[in-house]
C-alpha cells in the first residue's frame, strides 16, 4: 500500500490524483441529475466538485509554503457557506406551491464537501459520500416520489345548473374521481338557481388535470369547472 500513503502525501502526483477523483466523483452525482433534466446537471457537479477541490489544495499549499502561520480550512469553510448561493438558483415554485430543486440544491452542497475531502486526501470519505449520495438520489428518490403521489391533492370548483343533478354529481365525483372533501358553496356567478361545489381531487399531474377537467365541464348540468 505504499501507493496509497505516496498519494496521501502532498506532492504533484497526489494534487493530480484529488483532481481528477474530483472530477470523477462529481460527473458521477451530475450524472443522475442530468438525466432527471435538473437545472444542475453533469457540468455543473464536476466544476462544483473540482472547485471545491481546488480550494482544499489551495490551504495545504498555503500551509505548506507558510507552516503554522495558515489554517488550511479556512478557505474551504467558505465554500461550505458560499455554495448555498449556487444552490438557491436550482430551486424553484411551481404550481400548487409545489418545491423543485432542493435535492439538487443539496446534492450540490454535498458535491462540494465531496471535493474537499478529495482535495484534503480523504479518499475513502469521498467515495463512501459520492456513493450514499447517488443510491440517494437514484433509488430512494422513486420511493420519495410514489409517497407524494398519493398525498398530493388538487382543488377545484364546479357551477351546476339547478339542484336536480346535485347528489348525482356528487356521487361521481366521490366514486370515479376520488374526490374528499365536498362543500355545497354559494355560486360564484351569482345565479340563484346554481350550485358550486368544491372539492379536492388526487393530483394527477398538468396533462391529466386538464384532461379532467374537460371531463367534468361535459358532463349533463355542469357549467363550468376550474381549478382553484
Amino acid at each position: 500500500m505504499k501507493w496509497f500513503d505516496y498519494v496521501k502525501d502532498y506532492n504533484t502526483i497526489s494534487i493530480i490524483v484529488r483532481i481528477f477523483l474530483a472530477m470523477l466523483l462529481g460527473g458521477c452525482i451530475g450524472i443522475e441529475r442530468e438525466k432527471s433534466k435538473r437545472p444542475a446537471g453533469f457540468r455543473t457537479h464536476i466544476l462544483v466538485c473540482v472547485g471545491s477541490c481546488m480550494t482544499a489544495l489551495i490551504g495545504l499549499y498555503v500551509w505548506h509554503e507558510m507552516g503554522n502561520m495558515s489554517d488550511p480550512l479556512r478557505i474551504s469553510a467558505q465554500v461550505i457557506s458560499g455554495i448555498g448561493f449556487l444552490g438557491v438558483g436550482t430551486i424553484l415554485v411551481k404550481e400548487h406551491d409545489h418545491i423543485t430543486g432542493l435535492t439538487t440544491a443539496a446534492g450540490l452542497w454535498t458535491t462540494a464537501s465531496i471535493g474537499i475531502a478529495c482535495g484534503f486526501g480523504f479518499y475513502v470519505g469521498a467515495l463512501i459520500g459520492t456513493f450514499v449520495v447517488a443510491i440517494t438520489s437514484a433509488i430512494l428518490f422513486k420511493f420519495e416520489k410514489r409517497g407524494r403521489k398519493k398525498n398530493c391533492r388538487i382543488n377545484l370548483y364546479l357551477e351546476i345548473q339547478g339542484t336536480a343533478l346535485l347528489n348525482e354529481e356528487i356521487d361521481l365525483l366521490v366514486q370515479e374521481f376520488k374526490a374528499k372533501n365536498v362543500l355545497v358553496v354559494p355560486p360564484r356567478t351569482a345565479v340563484r338557481e346554481n350550485v358550486g361545489l368544491e372539492v379536492s381531487l388526487p393530483y394527477v399531474g398538468n396533462e391529466d388535470t386538464k384532461a379532467l377537467l374537460q371531463a367534468l365541464r361535459k358532463q349533463e348540468g355542469v357549467l363550468f369547472a376550474m381549478e382553484t
